[in-house]
């Protein structure tokens, strides 16, 4: 099959064109935005005369959406010459499909393809997914809110390193990342974070995701997960050849004493918030971790995927501060930024960063140098530091409204995990979870169930629950979000001779200590906290 790019640019050589397909208007000028100055991609079949594969590939063009209806054709002389063929052949083929009603052809106009020439079913998309910008509501969890972005900031940084960048950034990229960029995140992450890290130390990655794949490349063997936690994490470490086995999560994190059962020598914790169920990993289990990674050689992957944002307490520091040289500390800029920048950060022990850097390549290819030096600006500069406190304001004034509302509205509904981060999760009564989907759904309103976070292998007992996103709507949409999750939570169960649990009072979730109570689907965390 022969490729053919035809660039019609001077295709204006077909003055004096006529008798075939409209293009007897000579086509005076080529209009930039007629199409006519455009490439255009055939495909030639080799099979049959020059006419036929010429008309069939058209045809296929069409027919498959590639040409959409209205777009200008090349004038056949110009279309003749890049394509080795004589006019007449061209002509002959604009004119069949004219007679089929796949082009149109008007003095003046030139050929277009035809208006009602869409694709043909075969052809056409199937249903797909409805994306996030089509939902009305979207109260999806892991997100920012958009409209939050720091524009003015971000282009003011962007010039200014733009104009600060020496010409070799712009050469072939350092697989480790910019020198500027690992030297702001050395500061900032051991300032604010507790992290230990030199630049040398930093590689950097497009996310959380993408860190783990290349842990996995290089560690192999058996991952040991919260038995909570992203299934497209773990389906990473999956397709990048590692197992993964779920450790039992309760009020105190994730049952750390349970690794050496395992078999594994990798664990990935949330030490910070636990995702989805909140609440920090346990001082005691902390320090039970580390002495784990260090008697036997273990490795600690902390994903810190919302440390920033903490709102009850004091910020918890990273494991990372207390053993380096046994943890791998990921960080990105999903959640304080943007997922559209595919920013992310490794900060390695220096035993594992030569093996990491060999899986990413010899070349970046994941993250852009433009953007990784903006961000080197941002946070040097100080417009990070106030953009988080400026948006930890913005998310813990939506947080309590959400707070708010379900306790002036559905006061049965325990609310937890929501001294940090940008959810929070909703306790349902048993078998209710699916309904509540069901009437979000209906209504246009998108959230995730509990139930799909739990690792299949888990011997956790399912609970029903909402994980709710109260970061991503914007500000004009979050009341209406609110209103329609209310409308579509189950109702209250039936009034029982027993005094309300004061615990289950969402503003008192809050308001006592909303990290150590358990959330749904954990078990007590019993009279010992490691195990």
């Amino acid at each position: 099959m022969a490729e053919t790019w035809v660039n019609s640019a001077d295709s204006g050589a077909g003055h004096g064109d006529s008798g075939s397909a409209g293009d007897g208007d000579g086509d005076r000028e080529a209009d930039p935005a007629s199409g006519v100055g455009t490439d255009l991609h055939l495909e030639l079949s080799g099979r049959g005369s020059l006419r036929s594969q010429l008309t069939h590939a058209l045809r296929n063009a069409v027919r498959s959406g590639r040409l959409a209806p209205g777009t200008r054709l090349p004038p056949y002389r110009g279309l003749a010459r890049d394509l080795g063929m004589s006019r007449n052949t061209v002509a002959d083929a604009y004119a069949e499909l004219v007679e089929e009603g796949w082009l149109s052809a008007r003095q003046g106009s030139g050929t277009r393809v035809a208006p009602r020439a869409v694709p043909h079913p075969d052809q056409e998309r199937g249903p797909q997914r409805r994306t996030r910008q089509q939902v009305p509501h979207d109260l999806m969890p892991s997100s920012p809110d958009a409209a939050a972005f720091p524009r003015t900031a971000w282009l003011t940084s962007a010039r200014r390193a733009m104009t600060a960048a020496p010409h070799s950034a712009f050469g072939v990229a350092d697989p480790r990342g910019r020198p500027e960029l690992r030297a702001a995140l050395a500061e900032y992450l051991a300032r604010a974070r507790g992290v230990r890290a030199e630049p040398e130390r930093i590689l950097i990655c497009a996310g959380f995701a993408h860190g783990l794949r290349l842990l996995a490349a290089v560690r192999g063997g058996t991952l040991a997960v919260e038995s909570y936690g992203l299934d497209f994490h773990r389906a990473a470490a999956e397709q990048s050849g590692m197992r993964t086995v779920p450790l039992t999560v309760d009020a105190y994190g994730a049952r750390v004493g349970e690794l050496p059962d395992t078999g594994a020598h990798t664990v990935l914790l949330t030490p910070a918030h636990q995702f989805p169920t909140g609440g920090p990993l346990h001082a005691e289990r902390r320090a039970a971790v580390v002495d784990w990674a260090r008697a036997g050689g273990g490795l600690i992957v902390e994903d810190d995927y919302d440390g920033e944002f903490r709102y009850d307490r004091r910020a918890v520091g990273a494991v990372q501060g207390v053993a380096p040289d046994r943890v791998v500390y990921i960080g990105s800029a999903s959640k304080s930024l943007s997922p559209a920048l595919r920013l992310g950060w490794m900060v390695l022990p220096g035993w594992l960063v030569d093996d990491v850097v060999a899986a990413k390549g010899v070349r970046e290819m994941w993250s852009g140098v433009v953007d990784q030096l903006t961000l080197a600006d941002f946070i040097a500069c100080g417009a990070y530091d106030r953009h988080l406190r400026r948006m930890r304001r913005h998310y813990r004034h939506r947080r309590d409204l959400l707070v708010r509302t379900l306790a002036e509205r559905a006061p049965h509904i325990r609310v937890s995990g929501i001294a940090a981060g940008l959810h929070a999760v909703l306790e349902l009564p048993e078998g209710t979870e699916e309904a509540a989907l069901r009437a979000a759904r209906r209504q246009g309103l998108a959230m995730d169930g509990l139930r799909p976070y739990l690792h299949p292998d888990s011997a956790m007992t399912p609970r029903d629950g909402l994980v709710i996103g109260y970061g991503t709507p914007m500000d004009h949409a979050f009341g209406a979000a609110l209103d329609t999750l209310c409308l579509s939570l189950p109702d209250p169960e039936p009034a029982s001779d027993q005094d309300p649990d004061p615990a289950s009072d969402p503003a008192s979730d809050a308001a006592s200590d909303p990290d150590t109570s358990p959330g749904p689907g954990l078990e007590e965390a019993g009279p010992v906290p490691t195990g």
